[in-house]
């Protein structure tokens, strides 16, 4: 009944801001445009991000929608003086998108000095929401603990209790590590080495040479993007699965998938949180995101660039403004989640958005139906047990009531 009540009051404040005048709001997608992760976000998180605010009808609701968008190269300082600039000269109140976490990390943080919003949707560290979270921050798609969780877990149960990591030298690899090694050795199992990679890396092949050598059965590759795809397509050439070994991703998109081809990915077990052929709404959506997009497909990023701008239109719509970012961030969460893509969910206290995860085990060759069907599901792992329990992050906002009733603000 409240959540009823709630979306009423969206729908008759943004019909007396239509009366009024419509209300601006500017919105910037800050992501990887050139490098490793350009297909995972890159322009396509753009289009998600219209396509957004053309299913949300922002006109007919009082808002007048724009959207920018830059390259931040998966440079910190560029990062956060672009949000900086976003925020102070160019009228933006929300960034989305940012992948490459010590990227987020620092956009994060402008954020907050700022009072503007992020929705961040592709990067992986789940410190946004644990020692370092912010007010001003949803986590929406994925996080390192989720993904440790699904394919960690997985991988032990299945007999995989000896690991080799190789990880990226950045927050995420860093993050993605320490969270997979807490659920092998709580299962039971062992890290038996693990080396840094440069990041970005045209070659690991001494790396795979030395998981090899150390006899794990299991070789974690905490790395995401081109790096990843490098790792993989390397493994293959040097006969690693076919020596008994076994390759876990711990950050794959479907994207990677595709430009890997089932052919040399066969087999390879990971975790999503959307994969385009889940559902008829999955479908329909991605259908419609293909035709825009160049045929492709549409990532978990890119998902989640768009259920996130569905979901803060809707709290800005009942707000009446953008300007206050803390109160933005406290109506979303306010509010329970429903988009198409991730279907019902909720954005809890410290600032993590909730929903199920997947887990995938990508086709052999002869089980592929077509170009983008890569994955088949083998078990979907309930949000409340897949994301990190919010009292064990040591978010400073738990217990503190950040969330606010979605009063109007004032002009």
């Amino acid at each position: 009944m409240r959540a009823q009540l709630l979306l009423a009051a969206v729908l008759a404040l943004a019909t007396a801001g239509s009366v009024q005048g419509q209300t601006p709001v500017r919105i910037g997608v800050l992501n990887d445009r050139s490098g490793v992760y350009a297909d995972i976000s890159g322009e396509g998180s753009v289009v998600a991000a219209r396509m957004a605010v053309e299913d949300f009808k922002a006109a007919e609701k009082g808002l007048k929608v724009e959207i920018v968008s830059a390259d931040h190269q998966n440079k910190p300082d560029l990062g956060a003086s672009i949000a900086r600039q976003w925020f102070d000269r160019e009228g933006v109140d929300a960034i989305f998108d940012v992948p490459t976490s010590s990227v987020a990390l620092a956009v994060h943080h402008v954020a907050r000095e700022r009072n503007k919003v992020l929705v961040d949707s592709g990067a992986g560290t789940a410190d946004l929401t644990g020692t370092q979270c912010s007010p001003n921050t949803v986590h929406w798609t994925f996080d390192t603990v989720a993904l440790a969780n699904g394919t960690g877990g997985a991988m032990v149960k299945r007999g995989g209790d000896t690991w080799f990591f190789i990880t990226a030298d950045y927050a995420f690899g860093e993050a993605v590590q320490r969270d997979t090694t807490a659920v092998i050795t709580g299962r039971g199992g062992r890290v038996v080495g693990a080396v840094k990679a440069p990041f970005p890396a045209s070659d690991v092949s001494a790396f795979l040479t030395a998981a090899r050598q150390s006899g794990a059965k299991v070789i974690g590759l905490a790395n995401a993007g081109g790096d990843t795809i490098t790792a993989v397509r390397q493994a293959a050439k040097l006969g690693i699965t076919e020596g008994g070994q076994a390759l876990a991703g711990l950050l794959i998109f479907s994207s990677d998938i595709h430009a890997l081809t089932p052919r040399v990915a066969q087999g390879l077990v990971l975790t999503e949180p959307f994969y385009w052929d889940l559902n008829d709404a999955t479908r329909a959506f991605s259908d419609r995101f293909a035709k825009t997009f160049n045929g492709k497909k549409p990532t978990a990023a890119q998902a989640g660039v768009y259920a996130g701008v569905l979901h803060y239109l809707k709290a800005v719509a009942a707000l009446g403004s953008a300007r206050d970012g803390g109160r933005v961030v406290a109506g979303m969460k306010e509010l329970p989640t429903d988009d198409p893509l991730f279907g019902k969910g909720t954005i809890r206290p410290d600032g993590r958005k909730i929903h199920d995860m997947y887990l995938f085990e990508v086709k052999r060759p002869s089980e592929s139906r077509g170009e983008w069907d890569l994955y088949k599901t083998l078990a979907t792992i309930p949000g409340d047990e897949a994301f990190r329990p919010m009292g064990e992050g040591g978010c400073p906002l738990v217990g503190r009531g950040s969330v606010v009733r979605l009063d109007r603000a004032q002009p």
